[in-house]
């Protein structure tokens, strides 16, 4: 009941946490079953249908319920940390963010064992995401799970500009900030933009598949590239989401064991400002091969090409930011100092993707498998790693085996370029993506065995990181404050794992990386900037729980309305929106007791934090 009614930033970062870490798992095991029917030519591991379910869980499940909530885990973790606030600016909503992300993620996953999973492509194109191609409801389980998870990423992404712009500590001004929190605050700003875009869009193909609406259906005048432009008007600014934070990760983490000043600071704030502004003018580049015309491509083309310019101003900083310094190759150091240049090769291939005449050659073939995955797997599962080595003392109290933490990076690492390194060039060969099986004789046979036995390498390198969390966990807490000793940043003067209200006194900050500043003061703690005074806490509310359930009961209801069931009380139920009803009565309900009643939440008295 502490976890289900929990409204504490640091308690919502370990259930993101866990969640994350389930669903990662589950978009692992979807990605080892299509790399074994891949394994050779002409397998009957799966059939045609399976392959197509895996692949588009697969996606779905790593973009959106797999590496978006351990980005959250270390937002909220850290990021009330790192500007000197005891909590987020809006508690409640952040708890609702958690569950809603969750309950959808859930209702996604149901699919599998309700009558099959989306087979459409994570992408979901029309026509082939409609009735006519898809006649299950694994294309419904998808509109609808993935409206109401987004749903929590974007409370999460409003519930972050808030807190970064109302509650920074004083003296904190917004060219002080940590990277992280400037990597946070910019990736909220396009949640905020881009979530609306892809909700759109979802519900739009909901009322095509259950109302029998015809936005993007051709018979009734609709255009299916409408979605198309709709989705990555959403998908390719989700990129930037993604990447960001582990952008912001890496800047956190060479500095503090380069033992120096992050290079070039205020040209990372603007770089990633830009890549932001210019995240949301690339879409189109998906696209090349729709037959948008020359004036379209070509300036889709450049707007790709000069969005590589801010991301290799970052590149020069975190290596001149290592030239020179005092280096510790630590294991979060390891995570970072590779994930510089497989991202490198990751935005390399980008530049050639964006280039028209080219994407038609690479387009739908394996080649862009390679891209991506160098991106979102070289680039940010290599960061989420670094982040969660770095901060886990922070959070829990216990340091991870370092042995452990060294094995897991070569194993994953080595894993990972054996896997998508040699599908660049299975791409330029000809290999369709999505395609479940391949004639043999065409030279791709080994180098898809050597795909899946590096993809086996990567799934050890997660086991051994799993093994080295059980292990630590049975250790006892008790951490310093500053574990890695050489901590730059306001979350490294409290102590490991925090307290409940964070700081007992809020810290005044001085200048950029003020705890290193104290530190080079000769100060062993930050100065305070009032007395210590009574703190106020938020109250623990089972309402966001009992809210998430109520959109969860009503979009399972809303998704079969229109099913012939042989049980009479079922048809009764779900025909006449009774479900649907009995979720959003819920749902409004917990709303309406939200507004009704005042909590006014409760105190820590002076006396109390004294003697604690």
């Amino acid at each position: 009941m502490d976890w289900i009614t929990t409204v504490d930033h640091k308690k919502i970062a370990i259930l993101y946490l866990w969640a994350g870490g389930l669903f990662f798992g589950i978009g692992g095991l979807e990605a080892i079953l299509i790399r074994i029917q891949l394994i050779k030519p002409m397998n009957t591991f799966l059939d045609a249908q399976t392959f197509n379910e895996l692949i588009t869980m697969h996606g779905t499940t790593m973009i959106f319920l797999g590496v978006m909530p351990i980005i959250f885990a270390l937002m909220n973790a850290v990021i009330p940390l790192q500007i000197g606030a005891r909590d987020v600016a809006f508690p409640f909503l952040n708890a609702l963010g958690f569950w809603t992300f969750l309950f959808g993620g859930l209702l996604l996953n149901l699919s599998w064992v309700m009558g099959g999973a989306p087979d459409a492509g994570w992408t979901a194109y029309t026509p082939l995401s409609g009735t006519g191609y898809s006649k299950t409801h694994g294309v419904d389980f998808y509109t609808i799970g993935l409206q109401i998870a987004g749903l929590g990423t974007l409370i999460g992404g409003i519930n972050f500009l808030a807190t970064i712009i109302t509650m920074r500590a004083p003296g904190m001004s917004f060219m002080r900030m940590p990277m992280f929190a400037w990597a946070t605050f910019i990736t909220s700003a396009i949640i905020l933009f881009a979530f609306p875009a892809v909700t759109v869009g979802l519900v739009l193909l909901t009322f095509d598949r259950i109302l029998d609406a015809n936005f993007f259906n051709v018979d009734g005048g609709g255009n299916p590239v409408l979605w198309q432009h709709i989705f990555w008007i959403f998908g390719h600014p989700e990129v930037y989401i993604l990447i960001l934070p582990a952008f912001g990760i890496i800047s956190e983490v060479i500095p503090t064991f380069s033992r120096k000043r992050l290079f070039g600071y205020s040209s990372m704030v603007f770089a990633t400002i830009l890549i932001a502004f210019l995240g949301f003018m690339v879409w189109a580049h998906h696209m090349f091969t729709t037959g948008l015309g020359p004036v379209a491509n070509a300036l889709f083309s450049v707007s790709t090409m000069l969005i590589a310019v801010p991301t290799g101003i970052k590149i020069f900083n975190w290596l001149f930011t290592m030239w020179g310094g005092q280096v510790r190759f630590t294991t979060p150091n390891l995570f970072a100092a590779g994930f510089i240049p497989t991202f490198t090769m990751g935005g390399v291939t980008g530049v050639m993707l964006a280039s028209a005449p080219a994407d038609f050659q690479f387009h739908d073939t394996y080649f862009v498998v390679a891209h991506f995955h160098y991106v979102i797997v070289g680039g940010l599962v290599l960061g989420l790693f670094a982040g969660l080595h770095y901060w886990w003392p922070k959070m829990f109290g216990r340091m991870l085996s370092e042995t452990l933490g060294k094995w897991t990076f070569w194993t994953f690492i080595i894993g990972f370029h054996l896997t998508f390194f040699v599908q660049h060039f299975l791409g330029l060969m000809g290999m369709q993506r999505r395609v479940f099986t391949y004639l043999p004789n065409q030279q791709f046979d080994t180098l898809n065995l050597v795909s899946t036995v590096g993809a086996f390498l990567m799934g050890v390198g997660t086991i051994i990181f799993l093994t080295n969390v059980i292990l630590t966990s049975r250790r006892p807490a008790g951490v310093p404050d500053d574990p890695w000793e050489d901590g730059r940043t306001l979350e490294w003067t409290i102590p490991s794992p925090p307290p409940e209200y964070n700081f007992k006194q809020t810290p005044l900050v001085r200048g950029l990386d003020a705890f290193w500043k104290e530190k080079m003061a000769g100060h062993k703690a930050m100065t305070p900037a009032e007395p210590v005074g009574s703190i106020h806490m938020p109250s623990p509310t089972i309402l966001p729980f009992m809210m998430s359930v109520g959109i969860f009961i009503a979009g399972l209801g809303f998704m079969f309305s229109r099913d012939e069931f042989k049980d009479s009380i079922m048809s009764f139920l779900f025909n006449n929106y009774i479900v649907t009803a009995l979720g959003l009565l819920i749902t409004f309900g917990s709303m309406l007791v939200r507004s009704l009643y005042d909590d006014h939440g409760w105190h820590i008295e002076p006396e109390e934090l004294e003697g604690r």
